[in-house]
């Protein structure tokens, strides 16, 4: 669903950094979009974008059949930034020389000294106009720029040194070695900043104020005057946001649907449907479904399996409901951006990492036109939206829950049994974490019960009993998190209840991995 005019097109090259260039961009109030370098040619003329970024990349140019852009890609007049691997591409593919680095790599921090202002190192703040600290992640190195192009700044000093920035303002193209998108280089928001604005002119007028006016607009205008859509409520802020969105444009004729899969977390389905009839005067229907799910779901324990039978149930219900409801045609979801970069193959050379229920978990005989009004955006944006309309805060910082509920939290078969010991734990935990003030600083915090049984002593006795996980992480979009770093006193709480008032549960483990490497959820 378009709702802009300006659009940075970002061709993502298999970069591990490429969503966090997503994130800058979009923090500089300007619109982006990635999509795989193949459907480079496809896409801007789709598209037409106001400049182009190229990320980096894990491959080398300097390898036969590495990924690869056509000229023309670098003709069309748009301001075009490549960075790491872009710019090795594009030195390349203009006429220049690249090699592989051997012992000349760069990896981590270095210094950068400016050799020429041009576009992209103007107006920098007074400590970083002549040299600045940035992070550096390549072996192959640019010894030989295309006709036309000229050194913007160089790194390792002397006469040995790299070339670090490039430009041929002519024909509108720039190339960065290092990486302004991650903080380690100290003026890279800058760098990007005087590419947005100074080369492609961007306005930066990328608001959610802007987003909610264009959105409703078009949602009145797809759904139509007469027709009615269902929405799916999760109890999440999406779902949420999706559902009043588009009550503002179509009014009553919105019917929201909100399922208990057997799968919610401990008293939440009778709670939130309270919240939504009372606070944000939904209309709401609740369906309890609970066999149903847990049905279809016996014996099963590969997470992708789950995914995909969660995904067709919960549509299933949907069509039963909207026969009740005289068939609407549409059905609202709260698909976000990192939802359909993660279920699809949409950064190129990259593999899906999960398929989410809302997205690549769906069946493919979908009965409804499918209205996702937040596709386009990240979690931190998604919560602006909930606020610019007034939502009420319980909803808005509610920590992210999973489409699929705790059946991806149990590692294994999921039981009824399995369910009421993992719902405890998590129930504790998040009471402690409350307790301590501590809901608003954690992105994301649950249980997750372990498909092991471990050795413990209680009252004397000997037990054997399941092992609990507590994931706890801080985030700005989900895209990347890193572990959280909970007072001792607080953990020590939680673990003590946990064992002490679980029957079923005699160790308590902490997960201290970040995304990446890791996910955020366990599956």
């Amino acid at each position: 669903m378009a709702t802009h005019r300006e659009n940075i097109l970002i061709l993502d090259f298999g970069s591990q950094y490429t969503q966090l260039i997503a994130r800058r961009v979009r923090e500089l109030s300007v619109y982006c979009e990635i999509a795989p370098f193949h459907a480079a040619m496809e896409k801007i003329a789709s598209a037409q974008p106001t400049g182009i970024i190229l990320s980096g990349g894990p491959d080398s140019v300097c390898r036969e059949g590495s990924p690869s852009l056509p000229r023309e890609a670098f003709e069309t007049g748009i301001p075009t930034l490549g960075i790491c691997y872009g710019l090795q591409l594009m030195a390349q593919t203009l006429g220049g020389r690249v090699v592989p680095g051997g012992d000349r790599r760069e990896f981590g921090k270095a210094t950068v000294e400016v050799r020429d202002e041009d576009t992209l190192f103007r107006d920098l703040p007074a400590q970083f106009q002549k040299r600045f600290q940035a992070w550096m992640s390549h072996g192959d190195r640019v010894v030989e720029l295309p006709p036309g192009f000229r050194v913007l700044a160089e790194s390792g000093g002397g006469d040995d040194s790299i070339l670090a920035a490039a430009a041929d303002e002519g024909r509108k193209l720039w190339g960065l070695q290092f990486h302004p998108e991650v903080v380690h280089s100290l003026c890279g928001r800058e760098v990007l900043e005087n590419f947005l604005v100074r080369a492609c002119g961007c306005r930066r007028d990328w608001t959610m104020s802007a987003f909610i006016e264009s959105t409703v607009r078009q949602l009145a205008e797809t759904i139509g005057s007469e027709r009615t859509a269902i929405c799916g409520l999760s109890g999440g802020v999406d779902s949420t946001v999706a559902a009043l969105l588009v009550q503002k444009a179509i009014g009553d004729r919105l019917t929201c649907v909100f399922v208990d899969n057997g799968l919610l977390r401990k008293d939440e389905f009778r709670t939130v449907l309270e919240m939504y009839r009372e606070n944000l005067k939904l209309k709401v229907v609740g369906v309890d479904a609970g066999e149903r799910f847990l049905g279809k779901l016996r014996d099963v324990e590969e997470p992708e399996r789950k995914r995909k039978i969660i995904g067709e149930e919960f549509i299933r219900v949907f069509e039963a409901q909207a026969r009740e409801l005289g068939n609407p045609p549409f059905l609202v979801q709260g698909t976000l951006y990192p939802d359909v970069i993660e279920s699809t193959s949409v950064r190129g050379p990259s593999a899906v990492i999960k398929s989410h229920h809302n997205v690549g978990g769906l069946p493919r005989d979908v009965n409804f036109t499918l209205v996702e009004p937040l596709r386009e955006l990240f979690k931190d944006e998604v919560r602006k939206v909930g606020e610019e309309l007034g939502m009420d805060p319980r909803f808005v910082w509610r920590q992210p829950f999973p489409g699929p509920g705790l059946a991806v939290r149990i590692l294994g078969a999921v039981t009824d049994e399995r369910l009421a010991v993992l719902r405890e734990a998590d129930a504790i935990l998040r009471e402690e974490l409350a307790r301590a003030g501590l809901e608003r600083e954690i992105w994301q915090a649950f249980a997750v019960l372990l498909p092991i049984r471990s050795v413990g002593v209680m009252g004397d006795d000997r037990t054997y009993e399941n092992v609990a996980a507590l994931r706890m992480v801080t985030s700005m979009d989900g895209m990347t998190a890193d572990w959280a770093r909970i007072p001792h006193e607080v953990m020590e709480r939680i673990s003590t209840r946990i064992v002490n008032e679980v029957r079923g549960i005699n160790r308590v483990v902490y997960d201290v991995t970040s995304k990446p490497p890791g996910t955020i959820e366990w599956e």
